[in-house]
């Protein structure tokens, strides 16, 4: 039996990250970019409201595409009392408190590979101080990378909408991004966080929606979501 992950894949769903990568593919580099990037923020924060599963979304521009900043985050979050705020960095890379974003495997991932990611689990100090996953898909304008769409998902809350999927599984099973870092398990030997070695699960996912077998284990790419399932064979 196959589990479904419809939730998660709806991150990813044309309504919330690819129809925004749309949107991103539009902006100018040059006519005051910073307001054309200003006019993402009704839908962006409508995108948020209408997710609960997500904590933060927006589009985070590669260093350079804007004339009149560094580097630019447009993006928003949910607080705790669930009103929707913009988060505010110091992006200036002159400052000590500057804030840089290209390390991160949510932004270098899809910039590598032109294809969506996902990063963590990890500790976000960037934006929520919490235990999380950011799901991030490349965006391109004319041909030429600009930067991400991205969402933030609290793990506790990703963990509750896949966690019953699992546990109907005959088998003990994980969740792994493609770096093999776990991000769901039913597996006492493989807990959240940890890095599962072996297989190359990037290639799991660019390959058939079948999977593969690999050392008594099948490895399951998860529709709409790059995840990788792992479990015992059947």
């Amino acid at each position: 039996m196959e589990p479904s992950f419809g939730r998660t894949a709806s991150i990813f769903a044309p309504s919330a990250l690819a129809r925004l990568a749309m949107t991103c593919q539009l902006v100018p580099t040059t006519e005051s970019p910073l307001l054309i990037l200003a006019a993402l923020r009704p839908g962006l924060r409508a995108r948020l409201a209408a997710h609960p599963l997500v904590s933060g979304l927006g589009f985070v521009a590669a260093p350079g595409l804007l004339g009149d900043a560094p580097g630019w985050l447009e993006w928003w979050q949910r607080g705790p009392g669930g009103a929707v705020r913009p988060l505010l960095l110091d992006l200036d890379p002159e400052h000590s408190a500057y804030s840089d974003y290209t390390h991160w495997d949510w932004y270098t991932l899809p910039r590598e590979t032109g294809s969506r990611a996902v990063a963590g689990p990890y500790v976000d100090y960037l934006c929520s101080d919490e235990y999380g996953l950011t799901l991030s898909a490349p965006v391109t304008l004319d041909g030429r990378f600009v930067g991400v769409a991205a969402a933030d998902v609290y793990l506790r809350h990703f963990e509750a909408a896949v966690l019953p999927a699992l546990q109907r599984l005959p088998a003990p099973a994980r969740l792994v991004n493609a770096r093999g870092r776990v991000a769901a398990s039913t597996d006492p030997a493989h807990l959240v966080g940890s890095l599962t070695k072996g297989p190359d699960f990037g290639a799991v996912l660019a390959g058939p929606p079948t999977g593969r077998r690999a050392d008594g284990l099948r490895l399951l790419p998860c529709a709409g979501t790059p995840l990788v399932l792992v479990t015992a064979e059947d």
